[in-house]
Parts: C-alpha cells; structure tokens; sequence
C-alpha cells in the first residue's frame, strides 16, 4: 500500500526550503489547499475508489511542484519530477501516466476531460469562490508583478476580472457550493473598477 503522506511530507518539506520567496501565489500553501479541496469535491462528487483517490492526491502534490525549477512549462516539470521520484514509492507505470494527466489538466486554459480532471481544475482554482478570494488574490498580483506578467496593478485587475468573468466551475458540487459567492467578487471588482474610473 502506497503512503502518500511521505509523498507529501517530502514534497512540501523541498517546495518549502527551494521555492523563490517571490512566489506569493504559487507557494506551499497553495498546493496544500488544493491537496485539501481535492478530498473536499471527490468527496462531494461521490468518488470513493482508493487507488483513484491517491492518484488525485499524489497529482495534487505534485500540480505545481515544477515553480521549483520553472514559471511557464511547470506542469510538464511536475511530472518529470513525479516520474522520476515515484517509482522509488512503488507508484506503477500507469499510475504515473494518470497522475501526469491529472497534473496537465491543471494547465491554462482549463481543459479537463473526465470527472477527476476537473475535480482537480476546480480544487486548483477553488479561492475564486471563497471568502478569503481578495486575500489570496492580493498575493497573486504581487507575484504576477514580481514575475513581470502585468506590467502594472491596473492591467492586473483587469486581467482578474476578465478572468472571473470567464472562468465556470466543472464539476457540480463546485458550481453549487462557489459560483454564487464567485459572482459576488466579480459584481464588487466591476463596481470598484467603475468607481475609480468615475463610471458610477
């Protein structure tokens, strides 16, 4: 039987020493949010099978684990480090194979195909729908700054809106319990965009 929690300890424990401080986002709190978010749905979405649940777990480890070595491409870094280091765990071949699909899944533009793809795309962008969203989001920009993606806070926060208003949860149990509370953020960002551009 596979332990994943050695998996995880040993993956947080080098994403916590190695990752850049400039990664405000894309940190070990995030990936332990989504480990997290990704019982949460399975569980909502009444998925039960051991072996399908480690694999979504140990893809979940390991979705963004490629920021230690890359910003763009770090979906395709997690899983070579995931086809280097898990066979050491007994991860089989297959396993493997679907563990990277999960971790590909991950990558923008959202695509998933099957229900574990998208419980793993909702749990990774699970926040849009939370109360904490403007707290998390605040670290966002400041990475997304950081790394030169928007050239300025303004073109960040019309990216974020243009991105919550595109953005639609896959998988049901997420569209119940954070499409309303997504809609809300998308209704203050416009009206506080609208305020500073004198538009109300």
């Amino acid at each position: 039987m596979v332990n994943v929690n050695i998996i995880e300890y040993q993956v947080l424990t080098r994403l916590k020493k190695e990752l850049s401080a400039e990664l405000t986002y894309h940190n070990v709190a995030h990936t332990i949010d989504v480990i997290r978010e990704c019982q949460a749905i399975a569980r909502a979405e009444g998925v039960t099978d051991e072996q399908t649940l480690t694999e979504l777990h140990i893809a979940a480890i390991y979705h963004d684990a490629g920021f230690l070595f890359v910003y763009n491409g770090h979906e395709e870094m997690g899983c070579e480090m995931a086809r280097e280091e898990l066979p050491a765990f007994g991860i089989g071949a297959h396993s493997i194979d679907n563990i990277c699909r999960l971790i590909m899944a991950t990558k923008m533009p959202q695509s998933p195909d099957g229900l574990l793809q998208k419980i793993i795309c909702d749990a990774d962008l699970d926040y849009l729908g939370r109360d904490d969203f403007f707290l998390i989001s605040s670290n966002l920009c400041k990475e997304v700054l950081a790394y030169k993606i928007a050239n300025n806070k303004k073109e960040w926060e019309e990216r974020q809106v243009h991105f919550l208003q595109s953005h639609t949860y896959f998988t049901q149990s997420s569209r119940q319990s954070r499409s309303p509370v997504q809609w809300a953020h998308i209704q203050k960002l416009v009206l506080d965009k609208n305020k500073k551009t004198g538009q109300v």
